[in-house]
């Protein structure tokens, strides 16, 4: 197993984090978006990583979705219509107007995007490489 890379540090700011939400069936995909984020700078929760054997899931979702400065939604047509996608969708755009939502599209047309998201510009996967160098430049922003 691969070791997790250390994020950027600073000491007066927590990690830049970012939420990455995704059905279990595409977990391996998940898998490779966090380490391709982690190698940006920021830190990433996935929810079958990072959540322990005996922890409560939604208070460990909603403690890390609280941390998180962006979220992630992994659509495909496994995810699509999924209810726990749904929920961490709707608790992260109920939760501020500042928190960035990116959905990054994988053989998944436009139509089927939940209507709460039609107004985010969606990234296909084919196109990730602009959305991490984006990403690259917030954290370091961010840690100034």
């Amino acid at each position: 197993m691969a070791k997790r890379k250390e994020p950027v540090k600073a000491p007066d700011k927590k990690p830049y984090q970012v939420f990455v939400s995704h059905a279990t069936a595409d977990k391996w995909l998940a898998k490779v978006l966090c380490e391709k984020i982690e190698d940006t700078g920021a830190t990433s929760f996935r929810d079958d990583r990072d959540i322990k054997g005996g922890d409560d899931i939604p208070d460990e979702i909603r403690r890390h979705m609280k941390k998180s400065h962006e979220l992630m939604v992994l659509l495909t047509p496994e995810s699509v219509g999924r209810q726990w996608v749904t929920l961490e969708v709707g608790a992260m755009w109920g939760r501020s107007n500042r928190i960035r939502i990116v959905i990054v599209l994988c053989h998944v047309p436009v139509d089927p995007i939940p209507t709460m998201l039609k107004n985010k510009k969606a990234i296909p996967l084919n196109d990730l490489d602009q959305y991490l160098s984006e990403l690259k430049d917030r954290v370091r922003s961010y840690y100034g």
